[in-house]
C-alpha cells in the first residue's frame, strides 16, 4: 500500500502510516531515559533534529511509540484494528474503526492521521486533507501528516504549497526517506515554472 504520487514509488510505505511498532531500545543514538522513564518527545526530537544522526531510524521508531499512545486501552485497540485494517488494505473497515476513536478521542493526533491515510487510499482528498489538518492541529510535528500532506498537494497539482511541507518535513526530521528528492525535484519544476 502506498500513495500514489512521484514519492510513492520510493517511499517506505504510506507516509502517514508508521512502521512496524518495535519496543524502542537504549542503543546508541536514542536519547538517554531520564531518571523515572522514557525520554520526553522533546528529547527524541531534539536528537532525531541532528543531520549526522546515525540512530534516526531507532528514535523515529520511539517517537512512533509515544505518539501511539492515547492513554486509554480502548483506544489503543481502536488505533490498532484501524491500523491493522489499513494494513490489509480493507479501508472501509479501517475509517469505521478509526472514526470510532476519533469520536471517543478527539485530541489524539494518531486517530486523525491514520484515518487521513484510509481516506486517501480511497481518493477522499478532502476529507484526508481535512482530517491531515486536525492531525497537525493537534501534534504541529506529525512528521508523517506533513509528509502525507504534501504527497496530496502533490497529487492534486499543487507543486508549490507541496514543496513547503516537504521542506517543513526536513525541518524536523532531516532524515525522513525521499524527502530530500522530492524537495530537489519539486524545486526544479517549481522553480521551472517561475521563469
Amino acid at each position: 500500500m502506498a500513495f500514489a504520487a512521484p514519492l510513492a514509488a520510493q517511499e517506505e510505505d504510506v507516509p502517514g502510516a508508521p512502521p512496524d511498532m518495535p519496543t524502542p531500545s537504549p542503543e546508541v543514538g536514542v536519547a538517554p531515559e531520564p531518571e523515572g522513564g522514557r525520554p520526553s518527545l522533546d528529547q527524541l526530537f531534539a536528537e532525531l533534529g541532528q543531520p549526522e544522526q546515525m540512530g534516526w531510524q531507532r528514535i523515529e521508531d520511539a517517537i512512533w511509540i509515544e505518539w501511539s499512545r492515547s492513554g486509554s486501552a480502548s483506544m489503543d485497540l481502536l488505533l490498532k484494528q484501524g491500523r491493522d485494517a489499513l494494513e490489509a488494505e480493507d479501508y472501509d473497515l479501517a475509517i469505521e474503526h478509526l472514526t470510532a476513536l476519533t469520536d471517543h478521542a478527539p485530541d489524539f493526533a494518531e486517530g486523525f492521521n491514520a484515518r487521513a491515510t484510509a481516506f486517501f487510499q480511497l481518493d477522499e482528498y478532502g476529507l484526508a486533507l481535512e482530517d491531515i489538518r486536525r492531525t497537525l492541529e493537534l501534534n504541529p510535528r506529525h512528521f508523517a501528516a506533513l509528509t502525507g500532506l504534501a504527497v496530496v498537494l502533490e497529487q492534486m497539482g499543487d507543486e508549490a504549497r507541496a514543496l513547503t511541507a516537504y521542506q517543513k518535513v526536513l525541518e524536523i526530521h532531516p532524515h525522513r526517506p525521499n524527502v530530500k528528492e522530492a524537495v530537489e525535484r519539486l524545486e526544479f519544476t517549481v522553480m521551472g515554472k517561475r521563469i
